[in-house]
C-alpha cells in the first residue's frame, strides 16, 4: 500500500505521481490495477455520479457512502477523500470530526480540503495534530465557484504571491501534499520548487510533482470537459454502441442464442 511518506520520497527522486478520481468499486478496482498511485474520492462525484451542476450539493454522508465502495476495490493506491462543502468550514472541531469519519467509517488514509486562508490553516493544523494526514488545495477551488467561477487563478503578480504564501502556510501547517488547480505553469513551478512536499497539478502545467485528472474526463464520460483535461478514450461512444448493439440483437431475436 502506498503511503504519504512514499510520495515525499518520490518528490526527492523526481518520480512523477499519478493521481485519479474514483466514485465506485468497479472504477476504483480498475484504476488501482492499472497502476494509479493516488486515488481521490473527489467531491467531483457530485457532478459525475450524482448529476449536480457543481460540487456544492454533495453531503459528507454521500461522500462516505462512495468512499466505502472505492476502498473495497483498492489494494495498492493511497486513498484520499475530499471533505465536501460545509463539512469542515464551521470550526476546526467540525472538520476534525468529518475527517475522522473518513478514516474510521470509510477506510480512507487521508483527507483533502480546499483553501489556504488563515481559518483553513488553523483547521488543517488541528486535523494533522490528531494524526490524520491532510492534502491541501489552492488555486481554483471548486467549492468557491460562486465567488471565483471556474477561471484560472493567480494570473496577476499579487494573486500569484497570495497563492504561493497559502501553499507555504499549508506546508507549515502539516499537509503531506498540495493540489494546484488551474494556475499558470510558471507559478506552479515556483511553488513546486519552494515546497518540500509534493505538488499535484490539475491544469497547472507540466512542472508539478504529479498530476491528477477527474477520471470521468480522461475516459470521455463527461459531457463537458474542462480546458485543461485530456480525453484518452471515448467511453460514452463505446458504451452507447454496445448498448445499441445489445438492443438490436434483443429486438431481432439474436440474443440470447438457443
Amino acid at each position: 500500500m502506498i503511503t504519504t511518506h512514499q510520495l515525499a520520497h518520490w518528490k526527492q527522486e523526481g518520480r512523477a505521481i499519478v493521481a485519479v478520481t474514483a466514485w465506485d468499486f468497479a472504477i476504483a478496482q480498475i484504476l488501482d490495477q492499472a497502476g494509479a498511485d493516488l486515488i481521490l474520492v473527489g467531491d467531483s462525484l457530485a457532478m459525475v455520479a450524482l448529476g449536480h451542476q457543481t460540487t456544492l450539493p454533495v453531503t459528507l454522508d454521500e461522500m462516505l457512502h462512495h468512499a466505502r465502495a472505492v476502498q473495497r476495490g483498492v489494494q495498492r493506491a493511497l486513498l484520499v477523500c475530499d471533505l465536501p462543502f460545509l463539512s469542515y468550514q464551521e470550526s476546526p472541531q467540525q472538520a476534525l470530526h468529518s475527517a475522522g469519519r473518513a478514516l474510521k467509517e470509510a477506510g480512507m488514509q487521508a483527507v483533502k480540503l480546499e483553501g489556504g486562508h488563515p481559518a483553513a490553516i488553523e483547521t488543517v493544523a488541528r486535523i494533522v495534530q490528531a494524526g490524520i494526514p491532510v492534502m491541501g488545495h489552492v488555486g481554483l477551488t471548486p467549492q468557491s465557484v460562486h465567488r471565483l467561477g471556474y477561471r484560472q487563478q493567480g494570473k496577476t503578480p499579487e494573486a500569484g504571491e497570495r497563492i504561493l504564501q497559502e501553499a507555504i502556510a499549508l506546508e507549515q501547517a502539516g499537509v503531506f501534499s498540495i493540489v494546484l488547480e488551474h494556475i499558470p505553469g510558471d507559478l506552479a513551478l515556483q511553488i513546486t520548487r519552494k515546497l518540500t512536499i509534493p505538488t499535484i497539478g490539475i491544469g497547472a502545467g507540466p512542472h508539478c510533482d504529479g498530476q491528477v485528472l477527474v477520471t470521468a474526463d480522461l475516459l470521455g464520460l463527461s459531457t463537458r470537459q474542462p480546458p485543461f483535461a485530456r480525453v484518452y478514450t471515448n467511453l460514452r461512444e463505446i458504451i452507447t454502441q454496445a448498448v445499441q448493439q445489445y438492443g438490436t440483437e434483443v429486438r431481432e431475436g439474436r440474443f440470447p442464442a438457443e
